[in-house]
């Protein structure tokens, strides 16, 4: 990413998920999910690159839940109906801000995750925490039937990324340039 020049700030991009250039474009690829058209609460993880996700769901009125980093303190809800400047509130000071901070997860219609590789059949890896897969699972036994989605640059999108038991696998990758439903 950065040899072709496509990774954003914050730096450097190696040992977190990858900020990119084109994360607004993504962002708007992912209003277009039937799921998330549908979706009340949606859970969004902490990451730069799904900031601009974090406002989408803002402006479009929905209940936001981000982990909080690392999950140390579990996760924070914003109300949509509470906030007054969503660029601040989809940060995560600003969310600490704005937010309901709750231990334990809530149902949530839909999650979007980032990566910093990711294939068509749905396999995505993250920095190496487990902490995306850990977010997936917990809304998925709340709600047997939340699709996840991914932003990240087309180049993240690879062949084949390694799978274990523990990933938890992905319906939709959004790009700058495209969308992708995964099977």
């Amino acid at each position: 990413m950065v040899e072709k020049g496509v990774s954003r700030p914050p730096y450097p991009c190696y040992g977190r998920i990858p900020n990119f250039s084109g994360a607004v474009e993504a962002a708007e690829r992912v209003r277009s999910i039937p799921e998330y058209v549908k979706a009340k609460v949606v859970l969004v993880s902490p990451d730069s690159p799904q900031r601009p996700v974090r406002e989408a769901v803002l402006k479009d009125g929905k209940t936001l839940v981000m982990a909080t980093p690392r999950l140390r303190n579990g996760y924070l809800v914003i109300d949509p109906l509470l906030v007054t400047d969503v660029k601040m509130a989809s940060t995560i000071s600003g969310a600490y801000k704005v937010g309901c901070l709750i231990k334990d997860l809530c149902r949530v219609d839909f999650v979007v995750e980032g990566c910093v590789a990711v294939d068509l059949n749905g396999n995505r890896l993250g920095k190496g925490g487990g902490f995306g897969d850990v977010e997936i699972a917990a809304a998925r036994r709340l709600n047997e039937e939340v699709k996840a989605a991914v932003t990240c640059h087309s180049i993240q999108v690879l062949n084949q990324v390694p799978r274990s038991s523990r990933d938890q696998p992905v319906q939709y990758i959004a790009t700058e340039a495209a969308l992708h439903v995964c099977g």
